[in-house]
């Protein structure tokens, strides 16, 4: 049966994620972006403070030891547009190294309205940063945001926190050239980007003994109930963190406990899911240091620089939309 209710946006988006991924026969799936609700991105952050979770640690490094280097590089006056800003606690580097303008504009785009909201607070704060919230998915707030540039204004477009690696590598590769495909000569994309260690580490990353990261998967459960008035029983799916050598990807998956059904009456759907099957909900693609250049000169980039932490394997890239 085809829904016929009065849908918001986002519930309609969601439900069509669920038709498209959740009802595929095979591996169940579910899009990574569906963590971060507004309790998914409360609960994201907990996880950056973990120790077992080095990568937001790293990039805050490289953003505090770098940001004068890594802005020299940029064409000024420039516009600061980032994608999944969160709370945009590692952007604030970036714009105290830009102060030497007179206003430092700033787009944040997420899809969290809480996050946008404490970043708005947080960064508002800084006397020369206007902010300017976009409650929106990555591209459909790249377009708003570059619609609104000034003339003569270049644009550096930040995508942190190792984002990048919750896409397949061909899909990754796919959505920075659409990004690339909205940019003019003289823009830069500054690209966070996690790097290969041990499996060890890896899994206990994304598998800490405190449970934040089991939280912040269940959660994803959670959100669609909220939403969508289903019936998922969190107690009944346990979380399960996965290393695929082969893919040079972390896994996440929820695996139900028992036979169960559930109902999810906003879009009118009921499925059946057997004791033991996963839904696999995000990846976590690893990548070498060195692949990173021939990556952006795939997708019609020119590296400029590429800064690594000394502590974790993270690396910050920038790269030049050349002339």
């Amino acid at each position: 049966m085809e829904d016929t209710k009065n849908l918001t946006n986002h519930q309609a988006e969601l439900g069509e994620a669920i038709r498209r991924h959740l009802c595929r026969s095979g591996q169940r799936e579910l899009p990574y972006s569906l963590l971060y609700d507004d309790l998914g991105s409360v609960l994201f952050e907990a996880i950056s403070l973990l120790p077992e979770y080095g990568v937001t640690r790293a990039e805050s490094r490289v953003m505090r030891f770098q940001a004068n280097e890594i802005v020299s590089q940029l064409s000024l006056p420039i516009r600061v547009v980032e994608l999944g800003s969160g709370t945009g606690v590692k952007t604030r580097w970036i714009l105290e190294a830009l102060k030497r303008q007179e206003k430092v504009s700033y787009a944040a785009i997420d899809l969290s309205r809480y996050a946008l909201d404490v970043c708005e607070k947080e960064m508002g704060a800084l006397p020369f940063v206007t902010v300017e919230k976009l409650n929106l998915s990555f591209l459909d707030g790249l377009q708003v945001a570059l619609s609104r540039r000034e003339i003569g204004q270049s644009v550096l477009v930040l995508f942190l926190g190792s984002t990048i690696g919750n896409s397949h590598p061909s899909e990754a590769r796919t959505f920075l050239g659409e990004i690339r495909s909205h940019l003019e000569p003289g823009d830069h994309l500054l690209l966070g980007v996690d790097l290969q260690r041990d499996e060890r580490a890896l899994l206990l990353a994304y598998d800490d003994p405190t449970g934040v990261t089991a939280a912040f998967n269940l959660n994803l459960l959670g959100h669609i109930n909220r939403e969508l008035d289903s019936n998922f029983d969190l107690r009944s799916y346990v979380h399960e963190a996965r290393y695929n050598a082969a893919e040079q990807r972390v896994e996440m998956h929820l695996r139900s406990k028992r036979e169960q059904t559930v109902t999810i009456p906003e879009i009118c759907l009921s499925i059946s899911i057997r004791e033991g099957e996963t839904i696999w909900t995000e990846s976590s693609y690893k990548y070498c240091a060195e692949d990173l250049h021939q990556i952006a000169i795939q997708s019609r980039f020119e590296p400029v620089g590429q800064w690594i932490d000394s502590e974790w394997p993270f690396s910050a890239n920038l790269w030049r939309v050349a002339c």
